[in-house]
């Protein structure tokens, strides 16, 4: 109790929690769900998040990873009351081992790796060794005089799972990203961030459910090191259909060539949704909807995707482009026809703004939006059915046919006719005059089945299962008075919402589709 009274004294009741990932990986939909929940606990209570990195395992820790963690939290409308590190608690955490080795809770242990994985492994043989022999061990792990696998420090603590002394340091000859050749022995996750959470203060650790049997590990610590506890509440992970999350898988698709890299528009990382267009308060708006539950859910990407609808349905301009272009001459368009018109970036709300497009007697339309015979049910143009173009103020019919050599349609030859005057068209089509090329690439699902990593379903694994029409890429037309930056939203009319890729360049814009229009039945 007097350690409560000394954090309510600190913290005046104050709520605090943190998000602490490990910085050997790029941040994906899951975690945004934890920052959601960490950072909107705190915000919902008048309290403060820290951004914790758990940089416990410097093998796998790059800058890289240090930056785009932080990117991703602030992309997704989130600042830390504080960024901290738990290797600046380093000394702290080596004394309080000390300390539980003088009480008889710790020991140095020889056994490898392979021997104590498992429930019901076989107790160490060095569990009982005097401390005193222990705590000399574990400084000659620190000074370098034994080596790495040698040797680890154990807790003597048995987890709900029935697992008995899990480790708390291990020997690694590597340079620390931070505190450079300082350390040779680094604690683990179990062992630090119920500690680090006491140094700081943390009012709450909120996790997922499979740190439940780790919470007596956790408790027990702080209670060993007679320090403030802050309390433990898990709830259930987010897990994605048609898509893998872990970072060794990831990083198996990327060397093995099936994806370009983490920010791969295909993959659920944060970086790659960002690419691909996704909007930042559409993923949070997704996870708020999920809400808190203790069970382990599976989602449907286009749950997700409906979000993302939702959004941009609002904010994303509207433009024309042509991802499959046919040309059409018009052979009687009037001499005084404009030569630009005014479109609406919003149709159903002009008040928000308009930009200019080119208009003339040659335009291009999507190849689908022509037949060269009679189909029942289709509402563009044939021979005998007219159709209209938007925003133009005309309708169009069919003259002729233009086929090459080979008998491939190259051109259409139309005449027009004022849409005041003309017979209304069953439907109206979008069009470019005037446009500029432009690379856009589409995307599909990554993997062919709901579970990808489901050996019975898979039984050739998550590799075996990657779609190869995942990615196609179409050099469309656009306006060729568009100007667009990275990152910028579109809707295309009537054929999806687009970003703007980082690749793209001021000679060549390069598109991602984000979503289709509506939910494509034919996914699955």
């Amino acid at each position: 109790m007097k350690h409560m009274e000394n954090h309510l004294k600190q913290t005046k009741g104050q709520v605090r929690t943190r998000f602490p990932p490990e910085p050997n990986g790029i941040l994906h939909i899951g975690h945004a769900k934890a920052i959601n929940i960490n950072f909107g606990y705190a915000a919902a209570h008048n309290g403060i998040c820290f951004l914790r990195y758990d940089d416990t395992n410097p093998e796998k820790e790059e800058e890289k990873f240090f930056v785009g963690i932080l990117d991703m939290v602030k992309w997704l409308g989130y600042t830390p009351y504080d960024i901290t590190h738990s290797s600046d608690y380093f000394d702290q955490l080596y004394e309080w081992a000390c300390e539980l080795i003088n009480k008889g809770l710790a020991y140095v242990c020889h056994q490898k790796a392979e021997e104590v994985k498992g429930i019901n492994a076989p107790p160490s043989p060095w569990r009982d060794r005097p401390a005193a022999e222990s705590l000399q061990l574990f400084h000659d792990m620190k000074n370098g005089k034994i080596d790495e696998g040698a040797a680890t420090l154990r807790l003597k603590v048995t987890l709900e799972e029935g697992k008995q002394d899990p480790v708390a340091y291990r020997i690694k000859f590597v340079p620390h990203h931070r505190t450079g050749d300082r350390w040779c022995v680094y604690p683990t996750y179990d062992y630090t961030h119920c500690l680090c959470d006491s140094l700081e203060n943390i009012t709450h650790s909120l996790c997922t459910k499979e740190f439940q049997a780790r919470r007596s590990s956790y408790y027990w610590l702080c209670n060993a090191v007679d320090i403030y506890c802050p309390v433990q509440w898990e709830y259930g992970r987010l897990n994605m259909s048609y898509a893998v999350v872990s970072k060794r898988k990831i990083a198996k698709l990327i060397t093995e060539g099936l994806v370009a890299d983490w920010d791969d528009p295909r993959l659920f990382t944060l970086t790659a949704l960002r690419r691909r267009g996704f909007p930042p308060q559409a993923i949070n708006n997704f996870c708020a909807k999920l809400g808190l539950t203790g069970a382990q859910i599976v989602i449907d990407p286009e749950m997700l995707e409906s979000e993302v609808r939702d959004v941009l349905n609002v904010s994303a301009p509207r433009v024309m482009a042509v991802l499959e272009p046919l040309k059409v001459t018009i052979t009687n368009l009037p001499s005084d026809a404009p030569a630009q018109l005014e479109v609406p970036d919003f149709p159903s709300e002009p008040q928000r703004g308009a930009h200019r497009v080119a208009f003339g007697s040659e335009i291009y339309i999507e190849a689908s939006d022509y037949r060269a015979a009679e189909e029942k049910g289709y509402r563009r143009l044939t021979p005998g059915q007219s159709v209209g173009l938007r925003h133009a103020g005309f309708v169009i019919q069919l003259e002729r046919e233009v086929r090459d050599a080979s008998g491939a349609l190259t051109e259409l030859r139309v005449t027009c006719q004022p849409v005041a005057t003309a017979a209304k068209p069953k439907a109206f089509i979008h069009w470019v005059a005037s446009p500029r090329p432009c690379e856009v690439r589409l995307y599909d699902r990554l993997f062919r089945h709901k579970n990808p990593e489901d050996a019975a379903e898979v039984p050739g694994g998550f590799l075996s299962d990657v779609n190869p029409d995942s990615r196609t890429v179409v050099t469309a037309l656009i306006d060729g008075g568009l100007r667009a930056k990275v990152y910028d939203k579109f809707q295309f009319e009537r054929v999806g919402f687009f970003s703007v890729d980082p690749d793209a360049t001021e000679q060549k814009l390069v598109f991602n589709r984000t979503v289709t229009l509506k939910e494509d039945t034919g996914k699955n």
